[in-house]
């Protein structure tokens, strides 16, 4: 027995040691993050040097923390998922007197007590080790590193910082880094990627072209409060003569600090996917199409939509995904209306169609597919003619999936379609305009389900979802047979040579597919559980 006992207390230990690892055993190589760093040094300007800080640990309640997600800038950069850490890059190798290094990443301590409760840290030589860095130091020595003697340095890129991190214990020596940094670069108390970007705009305008220059600032003032709020903005749109907007010039502060050139590059970089990211990618998607076919197969009239996000996550953990790439949305009837709705809370779906828009997150990167299914297994004339007008709108979006097309393409024909096809419907009248369809078609998926990357040309290698949906709620101005009818079809597409792929085409799309799975039983049938009062 004492064997036993301790066999098992064995097994407890390595499988808490693994699940509280700061890497991916089974993810992205170290040699990937290496060969990113060394792509966003190759973009850097000359004599440049890039901070970026990781994500402070969120306070769920008292005290206890959500789970951590690291900076997904930071992870792509370096594989690892722990707090209170920075990576510093250089643009090119600079001597420190004792060590030669182009990047340097700052790491916390490991600490015994603290990873009995919080689980294993790997400390500088197990980042070393690991992850492949040669210049590994612990964050308390961030503000005492020759790395912050930046007066050498030309520009010095970093992500807007504004932002208060979250005060707690937990996020101690993040914040001490940050206030360093700050301090050293004097970072100016209100800063925003806009204004900065105005302040770029005037330094490259010529005096002839001063006055059209204005009337772009004075259009970004409308949006945008804190253009608006900015002197020098002001006195630029407001000067009466070339001459005075051109003068303004000299009040423009240092450029040294640059918080609009970093968010540019990694846009550049995350947008087209590597092989290795790729199958991450394809992993994450095919586990959540599973979960969409299970569903399918178990939903039922007086389901709870909380029941029924319990089997999509189910799924994803039995296959060992390690969380969710956001929060998931199923929602019953005019629920369905309401877009990014996560309460879940309805206890009977037993109205219409049901939507569910979920996504696994394995290794980092997450899916994000959504299905529509009719509760009673069957589409009714009402639900059949908006899920094939959505259906249709897809089709082409999808067939648009091409290197050289432009992104807004995608959107402009869907949206097109569905406008058309509402009037054939006689639910708007051909040229109103509604609030049926009210988002974007695409978007870029990765490590963030609103990933990293340009909105210009396609390209191949990127993957990005393409999602119409049309949304009638209750009290429309329209006929009363289409209250509540909300439909939105979501796939991920790879971008490639030979077209587009769609990488959850495993879940059922069309309406037959959806009925025909529908009618197959489920595992979960007989699953009953004991009655709790």
């Amino acid at each position: 027995m004492k064997k036993l006992l301790l066999a098992a207390f064995c097994s407890l230990m390595i499988l808490s040691s693994v699940q509280a690892q700061s890497y991916f055993q089974d993810g992205l190589s170290a040699a990937f993050h290496k060969e990113r760093r060394q792509a966003l040094r190759s973009l850097m300007p000359a004599n440049s040097v890039a901070f970026i800080f990781t994500n402070p640990v969120k306070n769920r309640s008292n005290d206890v923390d959500f789970i951590y997600h690291p900076n997904t800038d930071f992870f792509y950069l370096t594989g690892f998922r722990e707090p209170n850490s920075v990576l510093v890059i250089f643009s090119e190798m600079r001597d420190f007197g004792d060590f030669s290094a182009n990047e340097i990443l700052y790491v916390q301590a490991r600490d015994p007590q603290a990873e009995q409760w919080n689980g294993k840290r790997l400390g500088v030589e197990g980042v070393k080790e690991l992850l492949g860095f040669d210049q590994v130091f612990l964050n308390t020595e961030f503000g005492k590193n020759p790395a912050l003697d930046l007066q050498s340095s030309s520009k010095i890129l970093s992500f807007n910082l504004g932002k208060n991190q979250e005060e707690s214990s937990s996020n101690a020596s993040l914040i001490a880094m940050i206030n360093d940094f700050k301090s050293d670069v004097q970072y100016p108390e209100e800063l925003s990627e806009v204004t900065m970007e105005m302040y770029e705009l005037i330094r490259a305008t010529e005096v002839e072209n001063s006055a059209n220059v204005a009337q772009v600032i004075g259009r970004y003032q409308r949006v945008h409060p804190e253009v608006q709020n900015d002197p020098i903005l002001q006195d630029f749109v407001q000067a009466d003569s070339p001459e005075k907007r051109m003068a303004l010039k000299k009040q423009i502060p240092d450029p040294k600090l640059d918080i609009t050139t970093l968010p540019k590059i990694m846009d550049q970089l995350r947008e087209v996917k590597s092989a290795e990211e790729i199958s991450l990618l394809t992993k994450a998607i095919k586990i959540s199409a599973v979960g969409q076919i299970e569903v399918m197969k178990a939903a039922a009239v007086g389901m709870s939509e909380r029941e029924i996000q319990g089997i999509h996550e189910f799924i994803y953990k039995r296959y060992g995904a390690e969380g969710l790439g956001y929060p998931s949305i199923v929602g019953g009837g005019n629920n369905g209306c309401i877009l990014h709705y996560i309460e879940n809370d309805l206890k009977s779906v037993d109205q219409r169609l049901l939507l569910m828009d979920l996504g696994a997150e394995w290794r980092g990167y997450t899916a994000d597919v959504t299905r529509t299914i009719p509760i009673s297994g069957t589409f009714n004339q009402e639900e059949k003619a908006i899920y094939e007008l959505v259906s249709k709108a897809q089709e082409a979006g999808i067939a648009l999936c091409k290197a050289g097309t432009d992104f807004s393409e995608i959107g402009h024909v869907t949206r097109q379609i569905i406008n058309e096809g509402l009037a054939e419907l006689g639910i708007i009248k051909r040229g109103e305009r509604h609030n049926y369809f009210p988002h974007g078609t695409s978007h870029h998926l990765g490590l963030d389900v609103h990933d990293r990357g340009g909105y210009g040309k396609l390209k191949e290698g990127m993957v990005l979802t393409v999602e119409p949906g049309i949304y009638i709620p209750e009290g429309s101005n329209c006929d009363k047979k289409w209250w509540g009818i909300a439909v939105r079809i979501e796939d991920d597409i790879l971008v490639t040579a030979a077209g587009p792929l769609n990488l959850s085409a495993d879940a059922p799309r069309t309406v037959a597919a959806i009925e025909e799975m529908m009618r197959i039983p489920s595992i979960l049938q007989n699953w009953a559980l004991p009655e709790i009062d």
